[in-house]
C-alpha cells in the first residue's frame, strides 16, 4: 500500500514523484528495465522561452530557477550551458520569421532579427544565398537531459520514494476509496494514480476504463555526423519551417530531419530515409558536406490533439491524475509540471513560483 503511485520512470514520472515524496509514500513503476529508456533517454533538449504552446510557454519560465540552482545535492554538475539558438529563413519564409519574433517579443526572449552578415559570423558553414535573414536567441540553453533526470531521482529516493522497474501496469480498477494496480510481481493499492507514461498515456487511462484524451505519439530521428572543435561556439541552428535542425555536440554535429511521423506506442527505429532527407537538407543550407553518419535513434514526442499538455485530474475518475502531452517542451517544463501536477494531486494552492499558470489550459477535463 502507498500513497501516491506515478506509472513512468521518464522525465515527468520522476518529477511527479520527486514534488510527490515530501508528502506522502510514493511508489513509482517503470516497464522497462531501466527508468528514462524511451524519449527522455533519447532527447537533446535545450531550454528556449520561445516555443511550445500557450500553456506550456509559462511552465518553461517557471521551470529556469530551478534549472539555474538546483536543489542542494541533487546534481554534480551545472544543468546548463551555454549555446544559443538561430532560426534561418529565406527571402521567401521571411514573413514567417518575424511571426516568431513576435511570438518572442511577447514573453520577453530576447531574441533579436540578424541579417545574413551575422548569421555567416555565428555559423560560417551557411551557404550565403541560402540565408536571407535569421532570429537569433542568444538566452537559449543546452540541458543535460541525464543529470536532470538523475536530480528528479535523488529527490524523490531522498525523500522516501521507492522505484520499481521491470513492473508493467497490466490492471488498474477503483476500488472504494483507492485504485488497485496490477503488474507482474505485485498488486499496489494507493489513494492516486499519476499517469505519466507518454505515448502510453491512453493505453494506461483504458486499463482503468477510462476514455482516452487522444494522445499522438509522433516520431523524430535525430543522428550524429562527424564534426570538428572549431565549431563548438555555434548556436543550434533550425529551418524556420523546421525542415532540419543542427547542433555541435563535441567533435561531431547532431543532426535532424525534425520530422513528425504519426506512430503508435512503441520502442521506434530510425527509418535510414528521413536520415537522408536530413542530411540532403542541412547540405544543402551548409557546406558541411555530410557523407557518413556515426549513430542513430528515433523518440516519440507525444501530443495532446490541441498540442496543449494535460495536466490534472480526471473529471470521470476521482484520484486518477493525468501528466503526458509534452511534445517537445517535456525537458525544459519539467521542474514546473511536477509542481503544478503535484499541486493538483494534493488539492494544495500553487507554489508561489507558479503564480502565473492558468491550469485550465492543460486540464483534461476540456476534453470531456
Amino acid at each position: 500500500m502507498t500513497d501516491f503511485a506515478v506509472i513512468g520512470g521518464g522525465i515527468a514520472g520522476v518529477s511527479a514523484a520527486a514534488h510527490l515524496a515530501p508528502y506522502g509514500e510514493v511508489t513509482l513503476l517503470e516497464a522497462e528495465r531501466t527508468l528514462a529508456f524511451h524519449t527522455t533517454g533519447r532527447s537533446a533538449a535545450m531550454f528556449v522561452a520561445n516555443y511550445g504552446a500557450e500553456g506550456s510557454r509559462p511552465l518553461g519560465l517557471a521551470s529556469r530557477a530551478f534549472l539555474e540552482e538546483p536543489p542542494e545535492g541533487s546534481v554534480d554538475a551545472p544543468l546548463l550551458s551555454d549555446r544559443g539558438l538561430l532560426w534561418v529563413s529565406d527571402e521567401a519564409r521571411f514573413d514567417h520569421l518575424r511571426s516568431i519574433a513576435r511570438e518572442g517579443d511577447a514573453i520577453g526572449a530576447g531574441s533579436v532579427l540578424v541579417d545574413a552578415d551575422e548569421i555567416l559570423r555565428l555559423v560560417p558553414k551557411m551557404r550565403p544565398e541560402r540565408v536571407a535573414g535569421g532570429l537569433y536567441e542568444p538566452n537559449a540553453l543546452d540541458i543535460d537531459v541525464a543529470s536532470l533526470h538523475q536530480a528528479f531521482v535523488r529527490i524523490a529516493r531522498r525523500a522516501g520514494a521507492e522505484m520499481r522497474v521491470s513492473a508493467p501496469v497490466t490492471g488498474l480498477a477503483r476500488k472504494g476509496q483507492r485504485w488497485q494496480i496490477s503488474t507482474p510481481g505485485a498488486v499496489i493499492e494507493c489513494k492516486a494514480v499519476v499517469n505519466a507514461s507518454g505515448a502510453w498515456g491512453d493505453v494506461v487511462a483504458g486499463l482503468a476504463g477510462i476514455e482516452p484524451v487522444g494522445l499522438r505519439p509522433m516520431r523524430r530521428t535525430a543522428f550524429m555526423v562527424p564534426g570538428d572543435d572549431t565549431y563548438a561556439t555555434w548556436p543550434f541552428v533550425v529551418d524556420v519551417d523546421q525542415l532540419f535542425y543542427f547542433r555541435p555536440d563535441g567533435a561531431q554535429i547532431l543532426c535532424s530531419l525534425a520530422e513528425e511521423r504519426p506512430s503508435p506506442p512503441v520502442d521506434p527505429r530510425p527509418d535510414m530515409a528521413d536520415v537522408a532527407l536530413a542530411i540532403e537538407r542541412i547540405n544543402g543550407a551548409t557546406t558541411l558536406d555530410i557523407r557518413s553518419v556515426n549513430s542513430q535513434w528515433t523518440g516519440l514526442r507525444t501530443f495532446a490533439p490541441d498540442r496543449e499538455m494535460v495536466i490534472g485530474e480526471e473529471p470521470t475518475a476521482p484520484g486518477f491524475f493525468w501528466l503526458v502531452g509534452q511534445g517537445g517542451t517535456g525537458i525544459q517544463t519539467a521542474p514546473a509540471y511536477g509542481a503544478l501536477g503535484a499541486s493538483q494531486v494534493l488539492d494544495s494552492p500553487l507554489p508561489p513560483g507558479l503564480s502565473g499558470i492558468d491550469p485550465a489550459i492543460t486540464s483534461p477535463a476540456r476534453f470531456r
